[in-house]
Formats: C-alpha cells, structure tokens, sequence
C-alpha cells in the first residue's frame, strides 16, 4: 500500500501576542481546516512575540511533504506588515525553498465576505 504524502498546505500568518489567549482564535480557524480537509496540513505562524514564525512553520510542512504552501494572512487591516514585511518574507522563502511553490492570499480584511459578515454581527448585537 502506498501512502501519499500531501502536495498542499496551509499557513495562517498573524501578528503574534504574549497573551496565550489571543491565539486561539487562530487555532480555532486551523482546527475548522483540518476538520472540513483532512487531506490538507495546516500551521499557524506569526510575524512577532509569538512562535512559530513564518519560516519555521513553512519548514514543519515541507518535512510533511507539501510541494505547495499557501499563506493566509489573518489581519483585518493592510497595514506595514501585510504590505511590506510579509511580502519579503515571502521572497524570502522562495529564496531558499525554490523547489515549492509559494502563494501569499489577501489579507482576511480584505475579503468582502468577512467585511459583510462583520457587519452582519454588528447589527444583530443592536
């Protein structure tokens, strides 16, 4: 029997906090991908304070096997992290893993399924 090895992963980028509690919710989202793609590994990395960081997550991956990584920034607001120190980490990864594919998405605050979501739950806390 062959086992396959998972060609595609996901990394969920955040800022990072000392507080243990500021992550769970991006936990959380990591937990509801495993459970709705099994198939698909999935880490949590942040830019500062927290562990693991970007790299070190992309490396947990790439020892599974993925061929493919898809990072998800999770910030709301495109600020200096989202538009200039994630894109060189970005390049940087690419640098030295260029044998894998690397896809950077939009910031999650820019997804106008989120903005009409986070309106909807602003109304019904009227």
């Amino acid at each position: 029997m062959t086992i396959s090895k998972p060609h595609n992963g996901i990394v969920l980028f955040a800022h990072g906090s000392r507080d243990p509690l500021w992550h769970k919710p991006m936990e959380a989202v990591a937990a509801h991908i495993a459970l709705a793609s099994a198939q698909t590994p999935v880490e949590c990395a942040y830019l500062e304070i927290s562990t693991p960081d970007l790299t070190t997550a992309t490396h947990k991956l790439i020892a599974r096997g993925v061929t493919s990584i898809t990072v998800v920034p999770l910030f709301l607001g495109v600020g200096k992290h989202a538009r200039e120190d994630l894109p060189q980490l970005m390049s940087n990864l690419q640098a030295n893993h260029p044998a894998v594919q690397f896809t950077l998405q939009r910031a999650v605050g820019e997804d106008v399924r989120l903005i009409q979501l986070i309106a909807q739950i602003a109304l019904e806390s009227r």
